[in-house]
């Protein structure tokens, strides 16, 4: 049986989707992006801010369903534009400490809310 993941603690869901889902000790996460779930606005004053908010947002649906950064196995990173990866990488770096999960990055033509960062991740626990 799957379990559905929520926190107010990260944006709501903005479509047919669930913030997360464990399944069988792994945790899908749906892409995050930079909106602050305390106001609903979005983070836009710099990229770097903006990957802040969308690391935040990902460690409070890891951490509402006792997961952590340290078990995450897999990321896929959108950009608005590739020009951006040294930067969000930068940032996206900085939220782990070791064992690096396995990542593609890719440039998209547009993200959801004209926004230039979402992350998705995908973390797993015995």
């Amino acid at each position: 049986m799957n379990e559905i993941v929520n926190t107010t603690n990260a944006p709501a869901p903005i479509g047919p989707y669930s913030q997360a889902v464990i399944a069988n000790g792994f945790l899908f996460m749906s892409g995050q992006v930079a909106i602050n779930p305390s106001n609903g606005e979005i983070i836009s004053s710099s990229v770097h801010e903006e990957t802040h908010q969308v690391m935040r947002n990902i460690k409070a649906v890891l951490l509402e369903a006792s997961y952590s950064f340290e078990d995450v196995v897999k990321t896929t990173i959108f950009l608005s534009d590739m020009s951006l990866f040294a930067e969000v990488n930068e940032v996206y770096g900085s939220y782990f400490e070791s064992n690096f999960p396995a990542r593609e990055t890719v440039a998209v033509k547009g993200l959801p809310k004209g926004v230039n960062v979402e992350i998705s991740m995908t973390a797993y626990k015995v």
